[in-house]
């Protein structure tokens, strides 16, 4: 499995802006065949932070996730209101361990 976690730095009222391309992308990325979960969160005490978490089978989900037509929709709307930094990482998970 790969798990993708990113941190965009945005102003709030860019947040609000996006909202519709943020709604948008996480339904079209969770329809995507290999998508186990596709979420955008604001963190509570960093309103001008946005956290992406994705859950994917493989790396060729990902890659056919990154050149789906939504995915360049929302870089063009992401674009249009620049974070003013963004980090995005990517883990390679075996296995999901029980809970504690």
């Amino acid at each position: 499995m790969i798990i993708v976690n990113g941190r965009l730095e945005l102003t709030v009222a860019h947040i609000e802006a996006l909202e519709p391309a943020f709604a948008a992308m996480e339904q079209a990325s969770r329809e995507e065949n290999g998508c186990f979960d596709y979420t955008f969160s604001i963190e509570v005490n960093e309103p001008s932070t946005v956290r992406i978490t994705e859950r994917w089978e493989s790396m060729e989900a990902l890659r056919i996730h990154f050149a789906s037509t939504h995915m360049g929709e929302f870089q063009a709307a992401l674009a249009e209101h620049s974070p003013t930094n963004a980090e995005v990482h990517f883990y390679e998970a075996d296995r999901e361990l029980p809970r504690p």
